[in-house]
């Protein structure tokens, strides 16, 4: 069983925010979602929402505060899951509520931590 990590993005360009109305209705939704992979142990790590006091470094080694709420696609949140390959972790990602609402799933293949090349 390996770990993929699940990247929840959205779109901001030309959209206007959720409505608070909104948002506490895509509450329920996730719980679903999520209670489902826990249900089948394919839960490796929880939601975890992007974080405001997050820093972006760039390629002149400036550090600044981010994320801004001008780019053109956020981070969301995101978790690790447990699947046996890329396919099952589509699957899965298939159902992901963040689709309802516009956004997209990156799924990427975590590397284990007692990995050694």
């Amino acid at each position: 069983m390996n770990e993929f990590l699940l990247i929840f993005r959205r779109s901001f360009i030309g959209e206007e925010a959720p409505s608070p109305e909104q948002l506490q209705a895509s509450i329920k939704p996730w719980q679903d979602w999520l209670g489902n992979i826990a249900a089948q142990n394919k839960l490796a790590r929880p939601l975890q929402r992007w974080d405001a006091k997050g820093k972006v470094v760039t390629s002149s080694k400036t550090v600044i505060n981010g994320p801004y709420a001008e780019i053109k696609e956020s981070i969301g949140g995101l978790i690790i899951i447990k699947a046996y390959d890329y396919d099952e972790a589509t699957e899965i990602a298939k159902d992901c509520p963040i689709l309802q609402m516009g956004g997209n799933v990156e799924i990427r293949l975590a590397v284990p931590a007692d990995y050694h090349e």
